[in-house]
């Protein structure tokens, strides 16, 4: 009751946000993207003046653009409403997971948490011997040359694959760029920075990536005392989302979204 009586003094409220999932534009199982994030963001950062925002972070990446949107959210509100923010990495920060932690002011990780994978990455497969096999005959018509670019029904052309490369280099100096810019002084030299490579806990910290090793409850006591309080917020999930899901979605996003997890031995 004591918030409700004037004049007392309020204890500092940090608004607990988790950031769980593949980032994804669709809305497939648990994943992350600017439109699911938005409402809680807004609440978190706008609801009962916040002494600071805490992001808690498990990812393993997906999506350039909605990292992009949630971590361009996410400062927008920061610089807004005049809130500090601190991202928490629990298992996996990598790729655009990364991303979204590099947009806090800081990133506090665990000894064991999994870091930077700062690349872009783009898998696929391609089936025209087995289609030949078959005696399956492959019928395509456009209009514009490249408009068929990386058909998996055919064999792999060197140009559309210097195509890729430099899309997939524009969007690479594009991460690079916002690393650079939310972490600035505090990046090293080190080469494999920026190449894709992954750090662990106290590596980071080496290479500039994150800010030192912390839980998001001490961490918050140490810097706003003991009587902080904390206010979570989470995605809300449908009766379908909750229920329904795992019976009905997207057999193949599931694997894809596995496939992404796979490759930090989650």
């Amino acid at each position: 009751m004591k918030h409700l009586i004037p004049f007392i003094k309020k204890e500092p409220v940090v608004a607990v946000v988790r950031l769980n999932g593949v980032i994804a534009s669709g809305g497939r199982g648990q994943t992350l993207n600017d439109a699911g994030t938005a409402s809680m963001l807004e609440k978190a950062f706008r609801k009962g003046k916040p002494a600071a925002v805490a992001l808690v972070i498990n990812s393993p990446g997906g999506s350039p653009v909605q990292s992009s949107l949630i971590g361009a959210r996410i400062q927008r509100l920061a610089e807004e409403m005049e809130v500090k923010t601190f991202a928490f990495v629990e298992d996996v920060a990598a790729s655009g997971g990364y991303w979204l932690a590099a947009s806090a002011d800081e990133i506090w990780v665990d000894d064991s948490s999994i870091t930077g994978s700062i690349g872009v990455i783009s898998a696929s497969f391609g089936f025209n011997e087995l289609m030949e096999r078959q005696g399956i005959e492959r019928r395509v018509h456009t209009a514009g040359k490249d408009k068929s670019m990386l058909d998996p029904f055919r064999p792999e052309r060197p140009e559309d694959v210097e195509r890729l490369k430099a899309l997939q280099k524009q969007i690479h100096d594009n991460f690079i760029d916002h690393v650079k810019a939310t972490r600035g002084a505090r990046l090293s030299e080190d080469k494999d920075l920026f190449t894709g490579e992954i750090w662990v806990g106290k590596h980071a910290i080496e290479v500039g990536l994150v800010d030192g090793v912390g839980h998001v409850v001490p961490k918050m006591k140490e810097f706003y005392g003991d009587k902080v309080r904390f206010q979570v917020y989470g995605p809300k999930r449908s009766f379908f989302q909750r229920f329904g899901s795992q019976l009905l979605g997207d057999a193949m996003a599931q694997i894809d979204d596995r496939a992404l997890w796979a490759r930090f031995g989650l």
